[in-house]
């Protein structure tokens, strides 16, 4: 992988979870306090920047080998997931995320809580609110950050990426300020998810001491086939869940935030 396609690949993956990030923080600082809700953020952000920062070096000690194996899982591990709630929400057996719903949530629960002044901080649920928000949501930024550029030798270009990816989509909400409801989010975690998958599996065969045909090229057959292989099983899944429902058979229950309920036209769904 050379820079350029490590850039692309940290940028995409960070910006879903910035996305994400800002839409809380947006919440916090419209329904209580902005200057709370900043200081949450940067509170949030100089805690993540310490942990790129003390475990990046630490990283640069394990043996190739041994690296590539563990973040090949690890990176299996998160790109499933993430593909796995994307191939149901393209398939409508899962709802897609409704940024604006999730931004009216957010405001409701922050409109109700009390305000407490702590310190500097003038309320301090703003402050927490949007301190947990980036710090839950930057986690897999660092891990992204820290697995990307530790197998690649480059976590400066990774890091790079990732603040771009974060700068960017902080600009465009505040900018705005409204949730960022017209990204495609499922279109970009279907992406990212076929990536991460792509990328655990070429990574942890390789940790394994398998030698993949013309090494980092085999990636362009890879990642083509896990993207086929995705689409292909969506559109399984979609035309299962339409021949359920004019059987009159209420669809599978996918996952625990999706509603049973059978008297549904359409495949029930939660977030």
């Amino acid at each position: 992988m050379n820079g350029g396609a490590l850039f692309v690949a940290v940028f995409l993956a960070c910006a879903v979870e910035a996305v994400e990030a800002t839409t809380i923080v947006l919440a916090a600082g419209t329904a209580r306090s902005w200057r709370a809700a900043l200081q949450g953020t940067g509170a949030g952000l100089v805690l993540l920047a310490i942990l790129i920062a003390a475990l990046g070096p630490a990283l640069s000690y394990v043996p190739l080998r041994g690296l590539r194996v563990f973040v090949g899982g690890l990176l299996l591990i998160l790109g499933l997931q993430w593909l796995r709630k994307a191939v149901l929400r393209a398939s409508g057996l899962k709802s897609l995320k409704d940024e604006n719903q999730i931004f009216r949530t957010e405001v409701a629960a922050a409109r109700n809580a009390t305000v407490e002044r702590r310190g500097v901080v003038p309320d301090w649920y703003a402050f927490v609110l949007s301190f947990k928000g980036v710090v839950l949501e930057g986690l897999e930024v660092v891990f992204i950050v820290l697995t990307f550029g530790a197998n690649q030798h480059d976590i400066p270009l990774a890091a790079v990426a990732a603040v771009s990816a974060v700068l960017v989509v902080a600009a465009v909400g505040f900018a705005v300020k409204a949730p960022l409801s017209r990204v495609p989010e499922n279109a970009l975690k279907f992406v990212v998810g076929v990536m991460l998958t792509s990328f655990g599996m070429f990574w942890g065969a390789e940790g394994a001491g398998a030698s993949w045909p013309g090494n980092d090229a085999s990636l362009l057959v890879i990642i083509p086939a896990v993207a086929l292989y995705s689409f292909g099983l969506a559109g399984v899944l979609r035309r299962r869940s339409q021949r359920d429902e004019d059987e009159g058979v209420s669809g599978p229950a996918v996952d625990r935030d999706i509603s049973a309920s059978a008297s549904a036209p359409a495949p029930a769904a939660g977030r």
